[in-house]
């Protein structure tokens, strides 16, 4: 049976959960359709979803249509949580975005949509909450194609919008409006469809042809079907249904073909065993095989499938095997990681970002010294399943910090320590990441025994800036056979983990080093043939060498440490104005001009660093008497004036040559004592 990996996206409290039980009530998976504020959803299952009312972890669970087997994915809508949103993209074949009709498009919507439509992803938009007092379908229409994408086909009307009586009116072949402006954005994309349309009108088009090019461009993401409707009271639902089953493409693959999966998500068994959510691109996969498991390209292992479920009717349940386009929870792939590939890595469905990384950073401590051990071993499973909360580790300070993307998420941290794993925390105050980025061009040079350093490796490195959003990139202008492989790659892993801290603390980014020089001692063997490694190279040495060269190109580049932006939106009241905007601009908040909004308010929207949004929440409540609205999204990084802030080192520091060398010397359990100290 075919499959169809359906994702629904949108803003928080745009109704994507409830519009998930509506789907499964209609497919008769359920018989009674769940409550998100009575916490009885099929898909918020845990515990703290179900108290807070929103979706935190995402979750899969399937239906029947025709002859499809639909598996739906329920993704959080809290911009904390958007680290869940990422992981999931990478495995769906089309995606339903969910678009409040009264509040209408919200930054985290945009945000969505931008990353929708670059991935290529098929889309159909559902305007929700018709039903809703303030509701407005036209408003709102307006409002994606200014805001998300022109590229909109609006399939219904609605009527007696804002009551309970809110109907999806969906247009027909007899509506000539309809079927005109169907017809203009259709032939936008075909040049068949628009020589037809030159030549003989609308009537040359026949509307079976339409919807057949309708159902391809929406397979292609260049047009983007539009739906109406309440997922509380079921209106424009069967429409939605029929979309779903008509425009959306379903999984490709061969079953056949060469193993390929991709992990998208980890989580804990009742007995602590590890569980894979595997989506296969290709092949099929088997209770006992053993499949290759890779990780950034290079092979990571071996695993060896002790069970399988795949989703069926609602729910998962025990299968010896799952074959191409399936989603299933895997056991027994050891040491497997969210973004690895099961199987050959070509056909997987890549684990790139697609959204920035955490801005924000705390220090976790536990209340009683004795839960130190414990807490270690919590924090190291919750990074498994969410590996962007980025443990960072301080052995000199005896500390942990985790990344956030929110204060919302820290909470969610703590009182998941606490109720899953018996772990009471303190967090410090939450402080800000920021990065660097090179400034200018810089090189430097160890040499093999000479200037005095003590390791059997020649390394040359040179960094220059690179474009923004770049990463880092290694390149070699040596010839590839000057060293051992082994040796590269010594130096390109010292390379990316070295900047992970910068001339004043903080990750290193947007940035091209290059290889410039390399040289080694060959192995060598005193008369008995006993190797000996005071006299050849190893990676050690290499691993050793490389911080000190690059730290010192860096110096010499120097860099420019950058502090995170959000865009910030805020509705509020006419006679507020003059009490919020001074305080954005104790914020360090750039509000552009103002713009009238609903009521008779105003609309403002502009940039504010990411170290005061939380202040901004805090304090708006008071200031509009409760009525003003914010809604903030990450934007871009911009250079710190003033001040510039630095993150305390950790493990040895090779801006400390001296230092540096002693530590490294003592971490091996070497003297210093020349040429010796390489040793690893």
């Amino acid at each position: 049976m075919p499959s169809l990996n359906l994702g629904i996206l949108a803003h928080i409290d745009a109704g994507k959960t409830s519009l998930t039980e509506r789907l499964l009530y209609s497919a008769g998976v359920i018989d009674t359709i769940g409550s998100v504020d009575r916490g009885s959803t099929q898909t918020d299952s845990l515990a703290l979803e179900k108290q807070r009312g929103i979706t935190i972890k995402s979750a899969v669970v399937s239906f029947t249509l025709g002859g499809t087997t639909v598996n739906l994915i329920d993704t959080p809508g809290h911009p904390d949580f958007i680290a869940e949103v990422e992981r999931v993209l990478g495995v769906l074949d089309g995606a339903v975005l969910v678009v409040s009709a009264v509040e209408g498009v919200q930054p985290q919507t945009a945000v969505l949509m931008r990353t929708l439509r670059r991935l290529r992803i098929p889309t159909l938009v559902f305007v929700n909450k018709i039903d809703r007092r303030g509701a407005d379908l036209d408003r709102t229409l307006a409002a994606v194609a200014a805001r998300l994408t022109p590229d909109i086909a609006p399939l219904a009307a609605a009527s007696a919008q804002g009551t309970r009586a809110a109907a999806a009116l969906p247009y027909t072949a007899a509506d000539p409006g309809f079927t005109a402006r169907l017809t203009e954005l259709l032939a936008g994309h075909d040049d068949d469809l628009l020589a037809a349309w030159v030549r003989g009108g609308t009537a040359a088009l026949p509307y079976p042809r339409l919807r057949r090019a309708l159902a391809a461009q929406t397979g292609q993401a260049l047009v983007h079907p539009v739906y109406a409707g309440s997922a509380v009271t079921g209106a424009g639902i069967d429409a939605l249904v029929a979309g779903i089953a008509e425009l959306l493409p379903c999984s490709g693959g061969d079953p056949e073909g060469p193993l390929s999966g991709s992990v998208f998500k980890m989580e804990r068994g009742p007995a602590g065993e590890r569980i894979a959510y595997l989506r296969l691109a290709s092949g099929t996969l088997h209770v006992r095989d053993r499949p290759p498991v890779h990780r950034d390209g290079a092979a990571a292992g071996e695993g060896r499938v002790t069970a399988i479920s795949v989703f069926d009717h609602g729910t998962d349940s025990p299968a010896p095997s799952a074959a191409a386009g399936r989603i299933a929870r895997v056991w027994g792939l050891g040491d497997v990681r969210i973004g690895d590939t099961v199987g050959e890595p070509a056909a997987a469905p890549g684990a790139a970002r697609h959204f920035p990384p955490p801005s924000l950073e705390t220090v976790v401590s536990p209340r009683g010294a004795a839960d130190r051990a414990a807490l270690h071993s919590a924090l190291g499973q919750l990074a498994e399943q969410d590996p962007l909360i980025n443990l960072r580790r301080d052995e000199d300070r005896g500390e942990i910090a985790v990344s956030l993307y929110g204060e919302v998420q820290k909470e969610v941290i703590q009182a998941t320590l606490a109720d899953d794993y018996g772990v009471d925390v303190v967090f410090q105050e939450t402080t800000t990441i920021h990065i660097e980025r090179v400034a200018g061009s810089g090189a430097a040079v160890e040499f093999n025994k000479k200037d005095a350093n003590p390791f059997l490796a020649t390394v040359g490195l040179r960094i220059d800036p690179a474009p923004p959003g770049s990463g880092v990139a290694f390149r070699r202008e040596v010839e590839l056979g000057s060293l051992p492989y082994a040796f590269f790659a010594a130096v390109e892993e010292t390379v990316l983990s070295t900047l992970a801290q910068g001339l004043h603390g903080w990750q290193v980014t947007d940035c091209t080093v290059t290889m410039t020089h390399s040289g080694y001692s060959a192995r060598q063997s005193h008369a008995h043939a006993v190797f000996d490694k005071s006299m050849s190279s190893t990676s050690g040495d290499f691993r050793n060498v490389t911080p000190l060269v690059l730290m010192a190109a860096l110096r010499q580049a120097g860099t420019a440490v950058h502090e995170p932006m959000h865009h910030f939106r805020i509705e509020l009241p006419a006679d507020a104005l003059g009490a919020v905007l001074p305080v954005l601009s104790r914020l360090r908040a750039v509000p552009r001009a103002p713009a009238p909004g609903g009521a008779g308010g105003y609309l403002l929207e502009g940039g504010i660093p990411a170290a005061h949004v939380h202040d901004l929440e805090q304090q708006l409540p008071t200031l509009t008497r409760g009525e003003g609205a914010l809604d903030t999204v990450f934007d871009h990084y911009a250079p710190v004036h003033g001040e510039i802030p630095v993150r305390p080192r950790s493990g040895p520091d090779p801006l400390d040559r001296k230092e540096y060398l002693l530590q490294v010397q003592r971490r091996l359990g070497i003297t210093p004592r020349g040429a010796t100290a390489g040793r690893a």
